[in-house]
């Protein structure tokens, strides 16, 4: 089986991220053999973990001077505050924009799939997530659907924490396929 020791993967985060949601696919990525950056508009990030706050994670790039044409792909973890915060940053967007317009792999995980509907990419896609955007996604044209994960040209979606085995598999296998179509966004 192929490694992804060529591969760069972005992580694209702000504070509030759902722990698991960050570390796990890192750690499978990088055990596959990946380099993979934490990003972030914020200049310290914290995770959230069991209902608390967990402890600081360290960023590899400012979004600033991160540029996704030096990535394969790009993984948006989840958690209620980093999604909402993401969603509001115009560089963040536009950022997540250009892994659509050229085809690569975008992984998003719980409410992670929120910010995806500032980028105009979704329309007629199917997707998974936390139930509690089933709505939003649906409003932006999204197929959605309740299970473990789901993959659509190279968008690789899940609900929950649970669920990152097999997120984090497809997510490889994505990756190890490389560039798919480029996708319109707004």
């Amino acid at each position: 089986m192929p490694t992804l020791k060529d591969k760069t993967v972005a992580i694209l985060t702000e504070t509030g991220f759902e722990e698991s949601e960050l570390k796990s696919p890192k750690q499978a990525l990088e055990e596959a053999g990946a380099t993979v950056h934490v990003i972030s508009p914020a200049s310290s990030i914290k995770g959230w973990k069991d209902g608390n706050w967990s402890g600081e994670v360290k960023i590899d790039q400012p979004l600033s001077d991160a540029n996704p044409d030096d990535y394969n792909a790009l993984v948006l973890p989840g958690g209620v505050i980093n999604p909402d915060k993401l969603r509001t940053s115009k560089e963040a967007i536009e950022f997540i924009k250009a892994f659509f317009a050229k085809g690569k792999p975008v992984a998003a995980i719980c409410h992670g799939p929120q910010v995806l509907i500032e980028t105009g990419a979704l329309e007629g896609r199917e997707m998974t997530s936390w139930p509690s955007i089933k709505t939003d996604l649906i409003n932006a044209g999204v197929a959605w659907t309740d299970s473990e994960c789901v993959c659509d040209s190279a968008l690789v979606t899940a609900r929950k924490p649970d669920d990152l085995p097999a997120f984090n598999k497809k997510l490889i296998e994505e990756i190890r396929e490389g560039v798919h179509e480029e996708q319109k966004t707004l």
